[in-house]
């Protein structure tokens, strides 16, 4: 009962991780990145759609991405959906494809990039510490109703403590590399 339920804490944790690190890849460093715009959301016939469905996006060099809609008619609402995201990027539109020049990320946005990091990063420890928080309640119940003792219910608390440490610590990881990567000149 109780492996179960570390188990089940383990790979929520995992997944909270991951989203981390996908979240982290649309924000941007020094050199472009698809990650950057791959999950802009598009308004496109009147759903959001992720940009990755509409179109391919290249790096023809360090500055720059090339956005090529796979269907001509998304490109005026793949260039609206650019400017209204929080990219601060103005985009090219020369009826084929989008251009996005990526300016060089002054010492100021630098800053204010690593702000938005820790602050994606405080958001996954409290997810981390919310599913400890609902398995713990979940022991607490298995105890209750008798089908796990007192005893047990103590080395699930401190089993799951342990993993949300160190899933905690590798969410610190994954922002101390972030960070590096973006005060990188």
């Amino acid at each position: 009962m109780i492996k179960e339920t570390i188990k089940e804490a383990e790979t929520r944790m995992k997944g909270a991780i991951q989203s981390l690190e996908e979240d982290l890849s649309g924000i941007r460093t020094g050199r472009a990145s698809p990650a950057l715009v791959e999950r802009l959301q598009i308004e496109y016939y009147g759903a959001p759609t992720p940009l990755i469905q509409l179109a391919s996006v290249s790096v023809p060099d360090p500055r720059a991405l090339m956005i090529r809609p796979f269907d001509a008619t998304a490109l005026k609402a793949i260039e609206r959906g650019i400017l209204a995201s929080d990219l601060g990027l103005t985009p090219n539109n020369d009826g084929k494809v989008i251009r996005l020049n990526l300016p060089p990320l002054t010492e100021e946005r630098r800053r204010d990039l690593v702000k938005v990091v820790h602050n994606r990063l405080e958001d996954s420890r409290v997810a981390i510490r919310n599913i400890r928080r609902d398995l713990i309640k979940d022991l607490r119940e298995f105890e209750k109703e008798k089908m796990i003792s007192e005893d047990d219910l103590k080395r699930g608390e401190e089993e799951l403590q342990k993993l949300t440490d160190r899933f905690v610590q590798q969410v610190d990881s994954v922002g101390y590399q972030k960070e590096k990567e973006i005060m990188e000149v």
